[in-house]
């Protein structure tokens, strides 16, 4: 069987006027996952990115080019989910405090999964149905290693999609997945199995511990 490992972008800059983009922690851990591939002999056969800057600058740190760029793998567009809940007026607390903005973040997934949100750029059908496509077209044949770099609530819906998890669970492993964090899929044709979840082993040494980020 094939594997596929998909990794979360490094560290963004939450807060900052330019979400969008790595910090300077975000651009090391992504050095270090790049890094802890290479010294595993890990080389993928296949590499694909979402279109998002903070996907492909973490690709970029670590250190491999030339990859397949699928738009399925972008994360959900949480600013605008936000501005269709609260009418375009999201509270100031929601956006500059991290406890206020993830609680509420996560209430508003679950209203969106439940068919909320009609003004929001993308359904939560629509979001679930591209991450879909782009799974399937990472794991097409002519590959055993693919490597993929997208966002927390991409993998928390393709690991809830692999065990058959409820679509709320979805939220519950977005919140847990760590800057860089790798999660294997195996995979045969459409078949596909959870090997292994958010883990961090470039991370888990005393020197690196205070790098250890989930935003």
């Amino acid at each position: 069987m094939a594997e596929m490992i998909v990794i979360r972008h490094g560290q963004a800059s939450f807060g900052a006027d330019n979400y969008d983009k790595l910090s300077d922690i975000g651009h090391e851990q992504s050095r270090l996952v790049g890094a802890a591939l290479r010294q595993r002999g890990w080389e993928p056969d296949r590499i694909v990115v979402g279109s998002l800057i903070r996907q492909m600058e973490t690709l970029n740190s670590m250190g491999f080019t030339d990859p397949e760029i699928h738009a399925g793998f972008n994360e959900y567009d949480f600013h605008n989910l936000l501005g269709a809940r609260f009418d375009g007026a999201v509270p100031d607390v929601v956006m500059g405090d991290r406890k206020t903005h993830f609680r509420t973040l996560r209430e508003t997934i679950f209203e969106w999964q439940d068919g909320g949100l009609p003004k929001a750029s993308e359904s939560w059908l629509t979001f679930t149905t591209r991450i879909e496509a782009a799974l399937t077209s990472a794991t097409r044949d002519g590959a055993e290693r693919v490597l993929v770099v997208s966002s927390g609530g991409v993998i928390g819906q393709t690991v809830a999609s692999i065990v058959g998890a409820p679509p709320k669970m979805m939220m519950t492993l977005n919140l847990q997945v760590k800057n860089t964090a790798m999660s294997k899929i195996i995979f045969a044709g459409q078949k596909r199995f959870l090997h292994e979840f958010n883990a961090t082993p470039h991370l888990d040494s005393l020197e690196f511990a205070q790098m250890l980020t989930y935003s």
